[in-house]
């Protein structure tokens, strides 16, 4: 039987605790776990996509099942590319529901053969993310428990640097 593969697709600037407890709880359902940053062109990211792979690898590290990789585009011709079956996104309140239920009803329509399941954040994580820290870093406030320390190391240095201002 082949291995099941799943993407979980997503921008991760920064990566978050949050991110990383579905990617942990997700290596342990499927045989491998793409960790899928998007590209896109039109926003203006905190860290750069080279960061990202860098601060992802870096903390996954010990996952054997899970690669990290970027992609522009539809998600489910990445996906099929990948040979991968399944799409893992996270789900924190009733407001992602209702917008990643839309987006999986399309990518089924698009790709039938590449199914979405959502996944809830464990209960500490599920007030994260990526958006509130970068607020909370541009008004010099803690993400220590937020965010893995690697990347923690990384926001400070942007403050530092001037990269993030308040």
């Amino acid at each position: 039987m082949p291995d099941l593969i799943a993407i979980y697709p997503g921008s991760f600037d920064p990566l978050t605790n949050g991110h990383l407890d579905l990617i942990e709880r997700s290596s342990k359902l499927f045989d491998q776990v793409v960790v899928a940053i998007l590209t896109n062109l039109e926003k203006q990211p905190l860290f750069t996509v080279k960061e990202r792979v860098e601060m992802l690898e870096s903390v996954t590290a010990s996952l054997s099942c899970v690669a990290v990789d970027t992609f522009s585009g539809l998600l489910v011709d990445y996906a099929v590319r990948k040979h991968a079956h399944v799409i893992v996104r996270g789900i924190r309140a009733f407001s992602d529901y209702e917008y990643e239920l839309q987006m999986a009803l399309m990518n089924r329509k698009l790709e039938p053969k590449v199914e979405t399941v959502f996944l809830m954040p464990g209960e500490s994580y599920a007030y994260i993310s990526s958006r509130l820290v970068k607020e909370i870093v541009q008004h010099g406030g803690s993400v220590k428990d937020l965010v893995p320390p690697a990347v923690e190391e990384r926001l400070r240095r942007k403050v530092a640097a001037g990269d993030v201002t308040a």
